[in-house]
């Protein structure tokens, strides 16, 4: 199988490892007064911590006073957010060094934009090592906050002539593990409509888990937005084609975006410049999510930051709580995450991974306040960094978002001269479609993300669920070193009990050899002798990960709450009620034969660690929502 991997483009996505020579750059040439634009966050404390988390929880359950009393941000920020005084006394003290500081709607963050150079000055930024810059506030304002996110200070000593490590910092503040696993086949564009969109398309995931039964009743997403959080711009173009290809509504004007760390016109004219994994990655998340809710708008949140000058971090955080502030959409889905949960693999200098996560968890409380459901793609390496055997996780893994694992759907084929006969829906984790190059350079296909949080405690809604903090594992590869792994030829089995936020939540059909279409269109510049000229690309490719399947189901999300009154609003322990149930949604992938590459199903019981409740039949999941109360 052949896998399309873009790195060092952009933002931080799920997986994989190949730096694009000429992927996607930005001017990150630091002068002696560092005069790039560039994006902090100051993430704050809520007036009452423990309210919030209660009320986000009140707000699902039918027996609160709260169920569905969302909030608006205005409401928000009057009931948790930070005062109206302590917010013009931040933005007093940063406008004395030529900052400009806006707070979000809900008062929970404050965006601080200005150069570079101001920026650092404001905050009092000192380098202590390439992995930390410190920084100070007065102590009236500092009281308040959780995380000061995306300030970094170069080394003094190194201002004429950086060093190799600060040169990686920059390089990493613009750079993108960006994983696109595909077929190495193109679908079939002699088909069309209904027929391609059955075997390629929305159709095929509509069918497989039930949404079409929603379809009939009419339910197709109108009145609903979706947000998504992406990294690049797309073209629409290529959205348009697809649509056209698919057989679903082709107006673009339903496509909307919104640059939040750079202007416009330069976003989309570094994105367009050069072909990447970054803009397959943000095109194929609008397609799957437009398609399978065709009457839906869709906001695309795009943080990228033309100057070079703001860190993934600080820009992931932005998009997120743009979205959030602008209380529009009442699902967000994201395939980028800005590192991993790992100390080496993360980019902030002024905030750490501690102090991130919390600050993402009270971003995402408050989206759940107002009624958003947040979806975030899990990964496609299964448990594993590709640069590591242990377990590390993409950022963030909180709790107040339904995180999206991947299966394989049932298939029969020659693969390299072997006979693959998959008999029924399983948790993707594929050691078997592997040619025997690949298998001798310790590359595997991919599985879907699983396990526990190493940030995140194991949430109310996941205690005493059967199969939560216990797992059952068998070692299918053994690490070899540099990112590379080969097949145990007498694995283990291992049993035992973890803990932390268990994941995923829910999964979905994300391999890719039983994956979906994806087109995408532009112009690559070329040198012709002396000349660069700009040579038009169009590509059709099956591609699969959990990228495809988070955006498909934010888009069933959308048909869901287009037959409502109300939001659904936090889904997590309204699903985890529902596996309780005896008429279950879920269908669980119990089998020991079930893998994420590592983690299996446990026979008997609800919840495992490679596809978390299982797949969703969404028929039933729209008729318990609504047996909460709330529909029409």
């Amino acid at each position: 199988m052949s896998i399309l991997r873009g790195k060092h483009l952009i933002i931080a996505t799920l997986s994989g490892f190949l730096v694009l020579g000429a992927g996607l750059t930005a001017n990150a040439k630091v002068k002696k007064a560092d005069n790039r634009p560039t994006v902090v966050n100051v993430a704050l404390k809520p007036s009452n911590e423990t309210d919030l988390t209660n009320y986000v929880y009140d707000t699902v359950d039918p027996n609160s006073a709260n169920f569905h009393k969302y909030l608006t941000p205005s409401e928000f920020a009057q009931k948790f957010g930070q005062s109206t005084n302590y917010i013009a006394a931040f933005k007093k003290y940063l406008t004395k060094y030529h900052v400009k500081a806006s707070a979000y709607s809900g008062n929970l963050s404050i965006k601080v934009t200005g150069t570079k150079a101001n920026v650092n000055k404001a905050f009092k930024a000192k380098y202590v090592n390439h992995d930390k810059t410190s920084y100070s506030l007065p102590g009236r304002l500092s009281k308040q906050v959780v995380a000061v996110i995306g300030v970094y200070a170069s080394n003094p000593k190194t201002t004429k002539k950086q060093s190799s490590k600060e040169k990686s910092a920059y390089t990493k503040s613009l750079s993108s593990n960006v994983n696109v696993p595909t077929s190495g086949t193109k679908p079939n564009t002699a088909l069309s409509g209904n027929a391609f969109s059955k075997k390629y398309g929305p159709a095929k995931f509509a069918n497989r888990y039930q949404l079409n039964t929603l379809y009939n009743q009419g339910l197709e997403g109108q009145g609903q937005r979706i947000g998504l959080v992406a990294h690049t711009d797309f073209r629409n173009s290529s959205v348009k084609k697809y649509w056209q290809q698919v057989g679903v509504n082709t107006d673009t004007g339903r496509l909307h975006r919104i640059a939040v760390a750079g202007k416009q016109k330069n976003v989309t004219a570094l994105s367009n410049s050069q072909f990447n994994m970054a803009q397959v990655e943000t095109t194929l998340d609008v397609e799957s999510a437009s398609s399978v809710a065709p009457k839906a708008d869709i906001d695309v949140y795009i943080d990228l930051a033309p100057s070079g000058a703001t860190l993934n971090s600080s820009a992931h955080y932005t998009a997120f709580m743009q979205a959030i502030s602008n209380n529009a959409d009442n699902q967000i889905s994201t395939s980028f995450s800005p590192g991993d949960e790992a100390k080496n693999g993360w980019d902030d200098k002024s905030a750490n991974l501690v102090q991130y996560n919390h600050a993402f968890n009270l971003m995402l409380e408050q989206a759940a306040a107002q009624g958003i459901t947040v979806f975030r793609a899990g990964g496609d390496h299964g448990p594993y960094d590709e640069a590591q055997a242990a377990q590390t996780n993409a950022v963030s893994t909180s709790p107040y978002q339904v995180l999206v694992g991947g299966t394989t759907l049932p298939y029969t084929r020659i693969i390299h001269n072997k006979l693959i006969k998959v008999n029924q829906e399983r948790a993707w984790g594929d050691t078997y479609t592997a040619s025997p190059t690949q298998l001798q350079k310790g590359f595997f296909p991919g599985g879907g993300a699983g396990g526990f949080s190493t940030l995140n405690p194991t949430p109310r809604y996941q205690a005493g669920v059967p199969g939560v903090n216990t797992f059952r594992a068998i070692q299918l590869l053994k690490y070899i070193g540099k990112g590379l792994f080969t097949i145990n030829k007498n694995p283990k089995v291992i049993t035992g009990v973890s803990h932390g936020r268990n994941f995923p939540d829910v999964s979905g059909n994300a391999d890719p050899q039983t994956g979906y279409a994806t087109y995408i269109n532009g112009t690559q510049p070329t040198k012709k002798g002396k000349k660069v000229v700009r040579v038009p690309y169009q590509i059709w490719v099956i591609g699969g990960g959990t990228s495809y399947t988070t955006p498909q189901m934010a888009g069933a999300s959308a048909v869901m709450n287009s037959g409502r009154s109300t939001r659904i609003g936090f889904w997590n322990p309204q699903i985890y009620k529902f596996a309780q149930e005896t008429d279950s949604p879920f269908n669980v992938l119990a089998d020991t034969t079930s893998n994420n590459l590592y983690y299996t199903g446990q026979p008997g019981k609800i919840y495992n660690q490679a596809s978390g409740l299982g797949t969703i039949n969404f028929a039933k999941l729209n008729a318990k929502f609504n047996s909460e109360g709330t529909a029409n």
